[in-house]
């Protein structure tokens, strides 16, 4: 990597943990990209939340909210539609979790390893691979690499959860079971994935695993 500033894609799937980003995580994403002297361009796709859930209650919700605007709360207004993502204009991507991130980016929530990844999302990731350029993903975010990328054996971490962990290897991934703050590094495939809020961590510890994955990112930065 070049003394440039390197700029860091991050792709938001709304706001809120049960339909949405989870926002510790999107946030110390945010933070470990301004400390490691980087920066950040927020991405989300232009559409349809799957559905709404109140933070409150845990109930879903009677009405609809879009995903861009949801995650531009996140962003502070600073986001573009993931529908004009230019791999050539970031020198890494990566993808925050959060149940949105199974239910919006994918439908891995609702449908396991029969899930499909939303077009935009995999046409960001696809340019990203083209590009021989590094992705990230936390938490269950993952998911979204496993589905496009498990016939390839793509190497990474959900933490420890073995029913997750075995629908990811039935769609080719190999896991590693990991604990907090630590970060699976697919050198191969320049993967980096870290299992944050998959485990029962603390703050401290999500900001640790965000940190330690964009360091990994930084890394395998050409």
């Amino acid at each position: 990597m070049t003394d440039k500033i390197a700029r860091i894609g991050v792709v938001l799937a709304g706001c809120g943990v049960y339909d949405g980003a989870e926002i510790h995580e999107a946030v110390c994403t945010l933070l470990a990209i301004s400390k490691a002297g980087a920066e950040a361009l927020c991405f989300a796709p232009d559409m349809p939340q799957a559905h709404v859930v109140n933070h409150l209650t845990g109930a879903e919700m009677a009405e609809t909210r879009n995903v861009l605007v949801e995650a531009a709360r996140v962003a502070r207004g600073k986001i573009q539609p993931l529908s004009a993502f230019d791999a050539g204009a970031v020198d890494a991507l990566i993808f925050p979790g959060g149940f949105g991130a199974a239910k919006n980016l994918c439908d891995f929530a609702f449908k396991g390893a029969d899930c499909s990844v939303n077009p935009d999302v995999a046409a960001a990731v696809a340019a990203m691979r083209a590009a021989g350029k590094p992705i990230g993903a936390l938490c269950i975010a993952p998911a979204i690499l496993v589905k496009l990328l498990g016939g390839e054996g793509v190497e990474l971490t959900i933490g420890d959860e073995a029913d997750t962990a075995a629908a990811l290897e039935a769609l080719g991934a190999k896991h590693r079971v990991t604990v907090a703050g630590e970060v699976v590094v697919d050198q191969r495939l320049k993967i980096a994935t870290s299992p944050c809020y998959m485990l029962d961590s603390s703050l401290a510890q999500i900001a640790e695993g965000a940190e330690n994955t964009v360091k990994a990112l930084i890394a395998l930065m050409d």
